[in-house]
């Protein structure tokens, strides 16, 4: 028999059988017959690969997702002047950006997704804003450290060893 090509697809039947039930002698002497169905349409037949693929592209993009949330959560404390754990923070993002290069490393041959790529492009933005308020605060905190350290010295000073400018207010 001649089927043409790409008008029917090969599917093996497997026999419907009671486990419990079932003998040696029986399953040897079963056997999987070959069976042609029509293929209904120019696409190949779905053997779970395009459902695990989904799987994976989902939970790469939750990932991804989660640790966007955290940066954004960050970025909005920085921005409105909120009280934050910075500790708590560090280690929320440190978890969750080991969970995303962990998905990444495994699961290289989906950087292509059009999806993922552009969830990858949201998070660096955002990741660069954070990382331009997270400085601002730095720079600021070193300014105060050194106002604070300039207080110290002068009111520890007796002016002993300052020169004669430094007295004088020069």
């Amino acid at each position: 028999m001649q089927a043409q090509e790409g008008a029917a697809v090969l599917v093996v039947e497997q026999p419907v059988v009671d486990a419990e039930a079932m003998t040696l002698e029986a399953a040897e002497g079963d056997a999987f017959l070959p069976a042609l169905l029509p293929n209904l349409g120019s696409d190949v037949v779905n053997d779970g690969t395009d459902a695990a693929r989904s799987d994976e592209v989902r939970g790469l993009l939750s990932a991804i997702r989660r640790l966007e949330n955290i940066v954004e959560e960050e970025t909005v404390a920085l921005s409105t002047g909120k009280k934050i754990d910075f500790d708590d923070f560090s280690a929320r993002k440190s978890r969750s950006m080991l969970e995303f290069v962990r998905l990444m490393r495994a699961r290289m041959h989906l950087g292509n997704e059009v999806e993922i790529a552009e969830e990858i492009q949201r998070l660096r933005e955002k990741l660069e804003r954070n990382r331009s308020i997270l400085e601002m605060h730095y720079d600021a905190v070193r300014e105060v450290a050194a106002i604070i350290v300039k207080a110290i010295k002068e009111a520890e000073s007796d002016g002993t060893y300052t020169g004669r400018t430094a007295q004088d207010g020069k």
